[in-house]
């Protein structure tokens, strides 16, 4: 049947028109974040139903494939731990708490879209929707006077719009080499012009500038540290995850066109991705505001995965999807303890960790965990991803890379190291009160440090599944 090919579409916009009434009427409080997780489940739950689904609508330009379906089971399932994690909503205005389910719901919608969008000017709209859907989110943050996200917005704003003008500026230069716009055809002629035509690689490089912004890359990264700061501690945490699959999954689809030969676009990646991990690391080591540490530890993480991405063969674009999984994980473990230590919304720094082992012993797991795992730390699934990337590039012949990488993973576990000594080895002699949690949260704490373990121990399952989802684009 043809409905099963856009079921989560199908599901996900009928969730967004129920929350937009939910609006209009005002629905607040236990209705209102019943009708969103139930949804968010919903769609999570069409995924899976139409994961076997495969074909192509609208002329060709929505392609339904291995790859589309898990990246939607992804993001579906980010939305749903999402919401469940932060349906407190303790640093969103009162007022806009209808508007914020909204819009996040309909960002994940663009986001969708766009993981089956296969001609660039569809891939484009989808990405518009997503992204100003969130640049409206980004001021909801609770709070009178505060200038931060305010001005975090229209940084968002700014950056955001540039990063799309760069990109189609580059999507001029491919459609005048090409005469299409469609992938499979774009493909077809691309990866002899790489070796051939300056222009081509330009025109690649310049297209990618939008992904680049989504996945906070250098040198579209200048956003990232301010808008994780100034926004709420919900919205950072979706800014954080779901953005990031979805750029993944169409930097795998637009960078697969190029072919598996080392051109010169492929030296221009890494040159990006080696900027985008040191600069990223070093920034991150003089930090105190913990969602700003974040912020520049993703740019390293996008580095990290560039680097599976220019592999060019088939195990680097599998470790991708398996790298951005994990990191979904590791995100979310050290969200839900920013977002349960803050109770009124608030920013929190490495004094605010302290003594937390004996606050809140599951919480302080849980960070230590996310954060053992962004260091790369066996057995977590930090640390079997790069393993695998790292292992792609050596295929590839880039032994340099793999070192520089290397080097900047053993920096970045300065940091988290230091994130987990503040939450065990200080605040001792201090008088400490328990941080009373619901045994919801103890559970999803609980959930997500078994899943960054576990995913890490047994990685077969979704590799599998990753390897599966890109063998039709190689």
């Amino acid at each position: 049947m043809q409905v099963m090919l856009i079921l989560p579409e199908l599901v996900l916009i009928v969730m967004v028109l129920v929350l937009f009434a939910a609006s209009l009427k005002k629905i607040q409080g236990i209705a209102l974040t019943s009708m969103a997780l139930a949804g968010a489940f919903l769609a999570l739950v069409a995924t899976v139903l139409a994961s076997c689904a495969s074909g192509t609508l609208f002329v060709g330009a929505y392609q339904v494939d291995g790859l589309s379906q898990l990246i939607k089971f992804l993001l579906c399932g980010g939305l749903f731990l999402v919401f469940f994690m932060c349906r407190s909503l303790s640093g969103i205005e009162e007022e806009m708490v209808n508007e914020f389910y909204l819009f996040l719901s309909l960002s994940t919608l663009g986001l969708v879209m766009m993981s089956s969008a296969v001609e660039l000017l569809t891939i484009l709209v989808c990405l518009e929707i997503s992204s100003y859907a969130l640049y409206v989110v980004i001021s909801f943050r609770r709070g009178e006077g505060r200038r931060s996200e305010v001005e975090a917005g229209i940084k968002y704003v700014l950056f955001g719009a540039a990063a799309t003008g760069i990109s189609l500026f580059g999507l001029s230069y491919i459609f005048g080499l090409t005469h299409t716009t469609y992938l499979n055809e774009i493909s077809a002629h691309l990866p002899k012009m790489m070796s051939s035509q300056p222009m081509a690689v330009i025109g690649m490089v310049l297209m990618l500038c939008s992904f680049f912004y989504k996945l906070a890359m250098f040198p579209m990264h200048a956003w990232t540290p301010d808008i994780y700061q100034g926004a709420s501690n919900e919205t950072t945490t979706f800014i954080a995850t779901l953005p990031k699959v979805g750029a993944a999954a169409l930097l795998i689809r637009l960078v697969s066109m190029t072919g598996t030969g080392i051109s010169e676009f492929t030296w221009v990646l890494v040159v990006l991705a080696v900027l985008s991990m040191t600069f990223g690391n070093l920034a991150a080591l003089v930090q105190d505001d913990i969602k700003r540490l974040l912020a520049y530890s993703s740019i390293a993480h996008a580095g990290y995965m560039m680097i599976g991405l220019l592999s060019g063969n088939q195990l680097g674009m599998t470790a991708v999807i398996y790298y951005i999984a994990g990191y979904v994980l590791m995100n979310l473990a050290c969200f839900l303890v920013i977002y349960y230590i803050a109770p009124r919304g608030e920013n929190i720094t490495f004094a605010d960790l302290k003594g937390l082992h004996r606050r809140s012993p599951v919480l302080a797991f849980t960070l230590a965990a996310g954060a053992f795992g962004m260091a790369g730390i066996p057995p977590t699934v930090g640390f079997t991803g790069k393993f695998v990337i790292f292992t792609s590039a050596l295929e590839k012949g880039f032994y340099g890379l793999v070192v520089i990488a290397m080097v900047n993973a053993a920096i970045s576990a300065f940091y988290y190291l230091k994130m987990a000594r503040a939450v065990y080895c200080q605040g001792e002699e201090e008088e400490v009160q328990a941080l009373p949690l619901g045994l919801g949260v103890k559970a999803f704490g609980a959930f997500l440090i078994i899943a960054i373990i576990l995913v890490g121990i047994m990685p077969q399952g979704l590799m599998n599944l990753a390897d599966q989802a890109v063998a039709a684009l190689l």
